[in-house]
């Protein structure tokens, strides 16, 4: 099992920041702004699941999970709290969450499935995050002309997400979750995530004032759909999670190692699971 430690984020959160504030660019900020909103609820239905989860295993399975699930729910309530304070800004500036209205409500009417659909939820999310991570912190230029307090919260939270990409997944499997499952939620998380983000995007877009230029859907091609976009470059990853033998651990962790070594004054060690 996965020792995963857990974090304070040394960034002061405190102080507003520029409503473009991914370098000046409004497709980047109101994509990012997108994936910030649907974080708190998102993480605290990780955090439900995968601790319901550890509860319906036999002892002697629950102790072998026990630090690794504490660690993952020690990050994700770290995330959501440090998420909550980026949204209060971003909600000031006058840009309504959507997206937590729309997730809230699903994760409502799909509260009784038991708790292997729930998990194979928030493992097929967690991929996403892992994807995301990765190409985040293998592409630092996006975050030029940024500034360094807002690119280290997205560094950090990237690499953590890395770190805890197979806990989910596990928790899953060692509930005797099966593929047919694993694979329809994938497709259904696939569906609902991504329109759910893009949706979000462009209603912080209207909002800001640049929906309809030229310039804004040029960076969003930029961003997603170009050789080294999000999308485009990370299809195979993607494609990835619906082989019978995958497992999260095959998809590469350097990046979130590289980045926690190199960058240990922008956090404490608060406690690892244990």
């Amino acid at each position: 099992m996965s020792e995963l430690a857990v974090r304070k984020l040394l960034v002061d959160l405190t102080t507003p920041f520029e409503q473009r504030w991914c370098g000046g660019d409004a497709f980047k900020s109101a994509f990012f702004n997108a994936l910030s909103m649907s974080f708190p609820v998102g993480e605290q239905f990780f955090i439900d699941s995968v601790r319901e989860g550890a509860k319906q295993m036999d002892p002697a399975m629950r102790e072998k999970f026990a630090a690794e699930v504490q660690g993952f729910i020690g990050q994700e309530a770290t995330h959501r709290r440090i998420h909550a304070l980026f949204n209060g800004h971003i909600e000031l500036q006058g840009f309504k969450n959507i997206i937590a209205e729309r997730s809230a409500k699903r994760i409502k009417a799909n509260a009784n499935q038991n708790v292997r659909q729930q998990l194979a939820a928030t493992a097929a999310t967690e991929h996403f995050t892992d994807i995301f991570a990765d190409w985040l912190l293998n592409h630092s230029e996006i975050f030029e002309g940024t500034e360094p307090r807002l690119r280290t919260m997205w560094q950090w939270h990237a690499a953590e997400e890395a770190e805890h990409r197979c806990t989910a997944f596990d928790v899953y499997k060692a509930l005797g979750g099966n593929e047919k499952w694993r694979i329809r939620i994938f497709h259904y998380v696939t569906y609902t995530f991504l329109t759910d983000v893009m949706l979000q995007t462009m209603h912080n877009l209207w909002r800001d004032g640049s929906l309809f230029k030229p310039s804004t859907w040029k960076s969003g091609y930029q961003l997603l759909l170009s050789k080294n976009g999000l999308l485009r470059s990370n299809f195979g990853h993607w494609k990835a999670y619906k082989k019978a033998d995958f497992h999260p651990a095959q998809q590469s962790a350097l990046l979130s190692e590289q980045w926690l070594q190199n960058n240990t004054s922008a956090y404490s060690l608060v406690g690892r699971g244990s």
